[in-house]
């Protein structure tokens, strides 16, 4: 079976992954690496032994498929090309940091019948895909994804890099429109949004609270689910989930104290545990390959941006008042 050609346009922290990732599949050949670091473009070269360059038009005519990873900022005009070139291809997330840009590349993918897929790798978390089998409908969803600051994260705050997991599954799991949306923020580190709270509210009188912060020395990567007669609790990082049913709490008074005390069974879900990164490259290869359906609908796509980018609209325009 012929291999798929590949190529990987950005070799930064997700881009390092997704080569290192690819090198292990079988069903792929990496066809070239791009990167404008000529440092970075040695050390792939000299770790797999494949080629390098600095320019992504070299792709054209070596690759079907490509992996971009390149800065948000970088993300609409490289991706347009590659698609103008006819190549299949998966875009790191966000799309785009605007609206009319990722509406025009996902046009132009269905115009030439190619594939765009977006990188939200969290989808395929196993956790995460357990979780849709379980809720059914969710009154309350607290997400927290938390952890220290790093310098490699430049042109991006905490909504459009981290907190848009969160938006895009929360969107999947609630499957109702946003009707309000409350936004806190702070700067402490950069001049982008490095601690953000945001409140939605939706159509079917579900909320959700998401907290993004890059300003926590502890990390935390935790999603919180209250039903009427369960409450289900993921963590990401572990990628486990655990079911708190038939709780009841009650306080007594003693000598000198307030007690509580809590009862309730918690049933401790199993997970089939992969590299979420290598299950997304599948899938993507696969729906290159054999036509096998996307996992998420374009206007989902679409809609989990427009809400991280009303929630960093809101922040910026606090920011400047």
């Amino acid at each position: 079976m012929a291999k798929v050609r590949v190529g990987v346009v950005g070799t930064g922290r997700m881009g390092g992954y997704h080569v290192g990732v690819l090198s292990e599949m079988q069903e792929v050949d990496i066809a070239g690496v791009v990167d404008v670091d000529p440092e970075r473009r040695k050390a792939i070269q000299d770790k797999y032994n494949i080629p390098v360059y600095s320019d992504y038009m070299e792709l054209f005519g070596k690759v079907e498929v490509a992996v971009v990873a390149v800065p948000t900022m970088m993300h609409y005009p490289v991706a347009k090309e590659l698609l103008k070139g006819g190549i299949h291809i998966l875009l790191e997330k966000p799309c785009a940091n605007s609206l009319d840009h990722a509406r025009e590349l996902f046009q132009l993918a269905q115009d030439k019948d190619l594939i765009l897929h977006i990188g939200h790798v969290e989808r395929f978390n196993g956790a995460v895909q357990e979780l849709y089998k379980i809720i059914e409908t969710p009154i309350f969803v607290e997400c927290k994804r938390m952890g220290p600051f790093t310098e490699r994260i430049k042109d991006d705050g905490v909504v459009l890099d981290i907190m848009i997991h969160d938006i895009d599954i929360i969107l999947n799991l609630v499957k109702s429109k946003v009707v309000a949306t409350h936004v806190l923020g702070a700067t402490v580190f950069s001049e982008k949004d490095d601690l953000v709270s945001a409140q939605l509210e939706f159509e079917n009188g579900c909320i959700a609270n998401i907290v993004a912060s890059r300003v926590s020395q502890n990390k935390i990567r935790t999603l919180s689910v209250t039903q009427k007669d369960s409450f289900v609790v993921l963590d990401y990082t572990d990628q486990e989930i655990y079911v708190h049913r038939k709780s009841s709490s009650e306080h007594q008074m003693s000598k000198g104290s307030l007690r509580y005390k809590q009862e309730s069974l918690v049933e401790r879900i199993f997970v089939h545990k992969d590299n979420p990164l290598k299950l997304e490259l599948k899938h993507f290869i696969d729906c290159v390959k054999n036509g096998s359906p996307r996992n998420v609908a374009v206007n989902n796509e679409l809609y989990s941006l427009e809400i991280a980018l009303d929630i960093l609209g809101q922040f910026n325009k606090k920011r400047k008042n």
